[in-house]
């Protein structure tokens, strides 16, 4: 569910979008549309977009939020996946062996 595009409020780990662009979602080469949208969300996961990726990552934490982060690579077909497992591992409902999170831990 969207929450925020390009400008998010975040206050005591909470997310939000600035009123005036709420529900507002620029797709690039398509245009600026109004999706149904959260007015807000619970922070669990820092997702910094770059290129290739440690193979088996460390578990790191985002030095301002203090969540865990994770590096992905935008450009591969499967980034958006690799989030939604992220985020998976990151709210404990899927438990990793080794990598970017403690491994068998849930959050």
């Amino acid at each position: 569910m969207l929450v925020a595009d390009d400008r998010v409020n975040i206050t005591d780990g909470i997310a939000s979008a600035p009123t005036a662009l709420a529900g507002l979602l620029e797709v690039r080469g398509l245009g600026i549309l109004h999706l149904a949208h959260a007015d807000a969300a619970t922070l669990a996961l820092a997702v910094e977009l770059t290129g290739m990726p440690d193979r088996l990552p460390e578990p790191l934490v985002h030095a301002a939020t203090g969540l865990p982060l994770v590096f992905i690579d935008p450009a591969v077909p499967s980034a958006t996946a690799r989030v939604s497992h992220a985020l998976s591992c990151a709210v404990g409902q899927t438990r990793m062996h080794a990598g970017a999170f403690k491994p068998g831990a849930a959050r």
